[in-house]
Order: C-alpha cells, then sequence, then structure tokens
C-alpha cells in the first residue's frame, strides 16, 4: 500500500531570511555603495552587485537610506526607497510611520539587529517582509551599517532593495 503524504500550509521559505551581522572592519566587503551608484560620496556591496549582476539590470532596483541619530531618528531616502514601500517620491516619512509598513515578525527581527548593529558597531543583513502603503506585501533585502564619528554612532545607512521575484509586476 502506497504512503499518502497530507500537505499542510508551511510558512513560505523564499526568500530565506538573511540574518547576518558583521564588524565595521568588514565595511569595505559589505559596504562599498559608491561604485554601485556611481557615486562619490558612498562605498559598493559585493554581495548586491554580484546578485545584480545575475539578474537583468533593471530587475533589481537599489535604494540609499539614512537615518540620523543625532536628530530624532529622521530618515533620508532615496527615490527608489520610496517607490519600495509605495510612498510618494520626496515625501518626508518618519521612521515611525517606514517601521510600521514592516510585517510584525520582519519588524521585530529588524529592531533586533538595529539595537544590536548600534550597541556592538556592526553592520548587517537581512531579509524583510513590507507591507507597502498602495502596493502587495513583498520581500525586501535590507543592509545597515552604523557610521561612527570619534567614538559616537551618529547615524545608520544602507541599501534596500526588493527580493527577486517578490515583487510582482507593478514595480
Amino acid at each position: 500500500m502506497a504512503t499518502q503524504w497530507k500537505t499542510s500550509a508551511l510558512k513560505p521559505t523564499h526568500p530565506l531570511p538573511v540574518h547576518h551581522s558583521w564588524p565595521l572592519y568588514e565595511r569595505e566587503r559589505f559596504f562599498e555603495l559608491g561604485r554601485l551608484h556611481r557615486c562619490e560620496t558612498l562605498d559598493p556591496i559585493p554581495d548586491v552587485v554580484d546578485v545584480a549582476a545575475r539578474l537583468a539590470p533593471a530587475a533589481v532596483r537599489v535604494g540609499q537610506w539614512e537615518c540620523d541619530l543625532t536628530d530624532k531618528d529622521r530618515l533620508s531616502w532615496s527615490e527608489e526607497v520610496h517607490d519600495i514601500f509605495g510612498i510618494p517620491r520626496g515625501a518626508a516619512v518618519a521612521r515611525g510611520e517606514a517601521v510600521a509598513l514592516y510585517a510584525e515578525g520582519s519588524r521585530a527581527a529588524m529592531e533586533k539587529l538595529r539595537a544590536y548593529a548600534i550597541r556592538h558597531r556592526r553592520g548587517f543583513t537581512l531579509d524583510v517582509e513590507i507591507c507597502p502603503a498602495q502596493a502587495p506585501r513583498r520581500w525586501m533585502r535590507l543592509i545597515a551599517a552604523p557610521v561612527c564619528e570619534g567614538d559616537r554612532i551618529v547615524r545608520l545607512q544602507g541599501l534596500k532593495f526588493l527580493v527577486p521575484d517578490s515583487a510582482g509586476p507593478e514595480f
């Protein structure tokens, strides 16, 4: 007699979450934004460059972001980050409003890694599920690293981009 296997609703396994914390001395390896964006003020993330090289050039739109810890967590987003979250380009976004767009499990993981990054001066990479204002749920790769001035961390900065195949046709 053949064995019958029941299928059940399992937690989605794609994209697989990336929980990775890295020390700031590895910043050159993980966080060289400049070459990726042809920008002189920031330095590219080989992981992102490798992913983008394997995909069609238009398939991955990478956005830059920054959170100023000295100015009430003021956010600065590129147009691509606004698009990812479904918020009009150029609109001012409070951190609390942005965090509210993360799915609960992703929000908890992001907040935990963010606090760890600030406390221990470490960067991190994490896949998070977001619930954009005007679009369906999707997965986004979040890459962050603290920026230090002297002995204190003054801001976090990094990249955000949609995990391929999670954005849907409208993005």
